[in-house]
């Protein structure tokens, strides 16, 4: 073949199919759906907040909590883990848990501090962007058994917990514009400090337990299902505080 044969030879005989292998199309339905459930379930709750309507915003927040736990849990069981599914699930914890809570708790309280109160806000919505950023670098790393930092859906929590108990109790939000101004940082310092906190992950739910275990897991239940704003708040709120009384314990002994 002479050299003028070659360069009359078209482009597109040349089969570059093993060259280049294309990418896979499509996505898993079924965690993507519980992810996207969650993801608007964060929307619906700064809808609600922007029409006043705060005990639904933060009851949509603890619903969020719920499907972005159910997510992962389905992708595991059904073997659909993908690349996709966790930037997905991160940018809707984004939404559900850092730029919800913070746009809610603003409306409720921190408006009338004025920029005290926007900056506060802010404060917490980029904790939680870091700390959703550090998780995804730290993943592979992390221990099992702690997160480092508090984690943004129990900071979510924390400030919608307290949300849904004052309104629940009639107690306005501008009646507790200091508090707020001070616990919505805290709470977005937390998620970005170098805090330990259990994760649970290696609590083990299939194996038996006292019967005594079994009563106290009901009682729960039943204080949840009679209060669950105050309940589901202090029950948080301990939580966020675990952390660092866990430090201040192990520095006394």
């Amino acid at each position: 073949m002479s050299i003028d044969d070659v360069k009359k030879t078209p482009v597109e005989d040349v089969d570059v199919s093993d060259d280049k292998k294309q990418p896979h199309k499509g996505v898993y339905l079924l965690p993507n759906l519980f992810t996207t459930a969650a993801l608007f379930s964060g929307f619906y709750s700064i809808i609600a907040a922007m029409n006043g309507d705060f005990t639904h915003a933060a009851v949509a927040i603890f619903i969020s909590m719920v499907l972005d736990g159910l997510d992962g849990r389905v992708a595991r069981m059904t073997r659909t883990q993908s690349a996709f599914g966790a930037e997905y699930d991160s940018l809707a914890d984004m939404v559900s848990f850092g730029i919800a809570p913070a746009l809610v708790v603003f409306t409720w309280s921190l408006a009338p501090l004025g920029k005290a109160g926007w900056i506060a806000a802010f404060v917490y919505a980029v904790g939680a962007a870091l700390r959703l950023a550090r998780f995804n670098t730290m993943l592979a790393v992390e221990e099992k058994r702690y997160f480092t930092g508090l984690p943004s859906p129990a900071a979510a929590a924390i400030v919608a917990g307290v949300i849904w108990a004052a309104n629940d109790k009639g107690v306005s939000g501008e009646s507790l514009a200091t508090l707020m101004a001070l616990l919505v940082p805290i709470v977005g310092l937390l998620m970005v400090s170098n805090v330990k906190y259990r994760s649970f992950k290696d609590l083990n739910v299939k194996g038996r337990v006292p019967f005594v275990v079994f009563l106290i897991a009901v009682l729960v239940l039943v204080f949840v299902a009679l209060e669950p704003a105050l309940v589901l708040m202090s029950v948080f709120c301990l939580y966020g505080l675990w952390g660092p009384l866990g430090i201040v314990f192990k520095r006394l002994r």
